[in-house]
Order: structure tokens, then sequence, then C-alpha cells
């Protein structure tokens, strides 16, 4: 008994040490296990934003939503991303949110045009850059908008008025993750005109007195959303409808883009340009009766946050 003292004086450190070794090992596998669930989620989900706020010079042209051709101003805008993927499901979502006060020599200070738009798209891949898809986008503006033919107040946009409201089926081309370009033969697109007053004018291709028009048509986006360098950022889309049941070689434009490039931590200079081309938006010309081309264009500075 007294020789197998030393013995076991021996093996209980060793065994002490192997069982210490053993629960470290089980420890690092499962935090190793947490920690890949975890990035796996993440990994899923691509998330971001920015939100700026600026003082800036503008020009605008046969601008719908109301406002003078050049001004002094103060414009914000939100921006937010978030897209999901896991195997054959992809998930995008995007939602901007633009608004501005101005200030001009000619007609006082007032306020300057305002626009959001909600797109949602849902695709399941075909190959690893081809998806089937369904979209759903909703654009408009929050607060009444005017026009100033002549040095003359018209009052021509507010809430939903006009609104478009969006939904297509469609193919969706990836070829990479900064750019997508989406086209459907099959869509539906309302055009609401909420307010009595402008619905009443027939303004936005609603006929006199109704407050909505359905079109069928084909539908088209392009977008292209990419941080150059963690300086600067750069965002484009472009939209095109053709409306089969009328003057379907007229085809509807939407365009945006923004241009970021930060000076310091919040600091930075932007410029976006905008145009529009609807041929139901009939508000100009000398008897503010023709479609035309709107452009807006926007260069401030100001304080800028990606998140």
């Amino acid at each position: 008994m007294k020789q197998l003292v030393p013995i076991i004086l021996f093996i209980l450190p060793l065994i002490a040490t192997a069982q210490d070794g053993t629960v470290k090992t089980l420890r690092a596998e499962a935090e190793r296990t947490i920690q890949k669930e975890t990035d796996t989620t993440k990994k899923n989900w691509r998330k971001g934003g920015m939100y700026g706020i600026n003082i800036s010079q503008g020009s605008l042209s046969n601008w719908a939503a109301g406002g003078d051709n050049f001004s002094i101003s103060v414009n914000s805008l939100l921006s937010l991303y978030a897209y999901y993927k896991k195997g054959k499901h992809s998930w995008d979502n995007s939602f901007d949110f633009n608004i501005g006060y101005m200030n001009t020599t000619s007609l006082g200070s007032r306020k300057n045009d305002d626009r959001f738009d909600l797109l949602t798209k849902y695709g399941h891949a075909l190959n690893p850059k081809l998806n089937l898809s369904g979209l759903v986008n909703l654009r408009s503006q929050l607060f009444k908008g005017y026009t100033y033919p002549d040095n003359v107040k018209t009052f021509s946009s507010a809430f939903m008025a006009p609104g478009y409201l969006l939904t297509s089926l469609g193919l969706d081309y990836k070829p990479n993750k900064n750019h997508s370009i989406f086209f459907s033969p099959v869509t539906a697109r309302w055009v609401i005109v909420r307010d009595t007053a402008l619905a009443n004018r027939g303004l936005y291709g609603v006929s006199p007195g109704k407050k909505s028009n359905l079109e069928f048509g084909a539908f088209a986006t392009i977008s292209y959303m990419r941080e150059i360098n963690k300086y600067i950022t750069y965002k484009s889309r472009i939209d095109l409808f053709s409306n089969y049941r009328h003057n379907p070689q007229n085809i509807d434009l939407f365009m945006s883009n923004i241009l970021n490039a930060k000076l310091g931590k919040v600091l930075s200079v932007s410029w976006s340009l905008d145009f529009i081309y609807d041929d139901d938006v009939r508000l100009f010309g000398k008897n503010q009766r023709s479609a035309a081309l709107q452009v807006k264009s926007l260069v401030g500075i100001g304080f800028l946050i990606r998140f």
C-alpha cells in the first residue's frame, strides 16, 4: 500500500490535467459552433443605410411635384436597404425618403418637393445569377406641391396624388452583389390621385372625377449600389414602364442618382440628379397641357451618417 501512494500521487495530477484539457477542448468547440451559427445568420442579411442633411444649390426643370427653377435649400435624405439571401431564396428591400425646404428671391420662402420610394422584391434562384422574382413598388410624396407657371402659384400634387403602386412578376439578373436587372412583360400599375381637386382636373392620366387608373404593361428596373471606397458611395436606379393600353411607344422613365463623398467623419459633399418622364403628366408647355422631361439636380455640403 505504501508503494502505491507515490504512484497515485503521480497519476492524480495527470488525470486532473487531462480532464481540464478535455473541458477546455469541449468549451472551445462549443464556442466555435455558436460563433459559426451566429456568423452564418449574419451573412444571410446585408443591411445598411445613410442619413444626410445638406445645404444645397438646386435646379429644377419641369418638376411636377413643385419648386422653382433655381434655389438655395436645406435637403434631407434617408436611404435604407436590407438584402436577404439563403439557398435559393432572396429578398431585397429598399426605402428612400427625400424632403427639402428652399428659399428663392423671386417668390420668398417655401417648401420644396418631397418623395418616398419603397421597393420589395422576392426571388427564387434558377441559377446562381438569375432569379424568378416578384416585385412591389410604392412611390409618392407626403406634402402638397406647387408649380409656378408665369410666377403664379398652382396646386399640382399631394400625398398619393399622384401615387404609383406597381406589382410585377419577371426575371431578375444579378451579375454581382451591387447590380440588379429586373424585367417583366406582365406588370400592373395603379396610378392614384386621391385629392378631389386634382382628380377632377384629370391629371396624371386618370379620367376626370376618377381617383385611380389601372394600367397593364411591361416594366424594367436596373439598380446599382456601390461603396467605391470608404469615402465615396454611389447609388443609381432607373425604372421603365410601357403601358400596353395607351401609347405603349411612349415609355415612362424614372431615374435617380446619388453620389456622396465624405470629407471627414460626418462632413460630406453630395450630388443628386433625378429624371422623370411620364406621358400622362401634362402640366407643362404654354397651356400646361404637355408632357416634358422633368429634371432635378442638387449639389450640397452637409452631414452624412452611414449605418
